[in-house]
């Protein structure tokens, strides 16, 4: 697993984490291709490694239909499923995590047309956090599927996962919208797919299960302004919108919850689809 980028350049899409909500993540890719935007990069966190992996692996708007049969399995709660029991039971047994991995590796497998990075049409890393350097790490090469579960490792949720001695969990403790990774590595474009809660004002929180909610966005927000702010001269940002206009919420966050995925895909395409049109508008206008 290399550590060092190797430059690419061009246009990068960044798909950033956010479980249930990264299915806006489908719609945006949707409005982007349609609209001949295509990546020479992409890098992913979390369920943003998921997509990401998917459109690397076949980056047409075919793969917008591979995603939504993803999201679909999602949806069917294979990868989630059981009892309040049966996740009790797991908790108990592993005093780790609610689920088990499998459901999600297969899921994986059955999807992704490739086993390895160097098998993709487009150069893709995904990030995790190490457990044993307390630190961020890149995959860049190996087994795909792999990368990708350590990439969606959420604590409490999924087990860590080991690879080459080394345990990882979730990408987005480290680095929820990985714009400075595609600027390191050489973009000089760059399309941010998010799960919609960046632009949204943050409140103290008034109830027990707000508090990591709270400390959460603190956190992926302060990493994700840096970026913006140490962004160099000449890259071009694009911030797709998520369209989704109900605020963030214990209702809209419960990972199990896919009852809205149809609708969020559907918003995402249309908010993206008209903010890349308002983008030549004015060319079109003058011309």
């Amino acid at each position: 697993m290399a550590s060092t980028p190797a430059p690419t350049g061009g246009t990068a899409f960044v798909l950033g984490g956010g479980g249930v909500l990264g299915a806006a993540e489908v719609g945006m890719l949707r409005a982007l291709f349609e609209r001949g935007i295509r990546p020479d990069l992409i890098v992913g966190t979390s369920v943003g490694a998921i997509n990401g992996a998917l459109v690397a692996a076949d980056p047409t708007p075919s793969a917008v239909d591979r995603l939504r049969q993803v999201w679909e399995d999602l949806a069917s709660q294979r990868i989630f499923a059981g009892s309040v029991f049966a996740r009790v039971g797991t908790l108990v047994r592993t005093r780790t995590h609610l689920h088990p991995r499998e459901p999600l590796r297969d899921l994986l497998t059955s999807h992704l047309p490739v086993q390895t990075f160097d098998e993709l049409a487009v150069p893709f890393q995904c990030v995790a956090a190490s457990i044993e350097r307390a630190a961020e790490h890149w995959f860049t090469d190996g087994a795909l599927v792999d990368a990708v579960l350590a990439s969606c490792a959420v604590p409490g949720l999924l087990p860590p996962v080991e690879v080459d001695g080394e345990h990882y969990l979730d990408g987005g403790l480290v680095h929820s919208i990985p714009v400075g990774r595609a600027v390191a590595l050489g973009a000089d474009t760059i399309y941010v797919l998010h799960v919609g809660r960046i632009d949204r004002p943050l409140h103290p929180p008034a109830s027990p299960w707000e508090v990591a909610q709270v400390a959460f966005e603190i956190a992926r927000r302060h990493r994700f302004v840096g970026d913006l702010a140490a962004l160099p001269a000449g890259v071009t940002l694009r911030l797709l919108p998520a369209g989704d206009e109900t605020p963030p919420s214990t209702a809209n966050l419960r990972y199990r919850n896919f009852s809205q995925v149809p609708e969020r895909i559907d918003q995402a395409y249309v908010a993206a689809r008209d903010y890349l049109d308002q983008l030549v508008a004015p060319e079109d206008g003058a011309a």
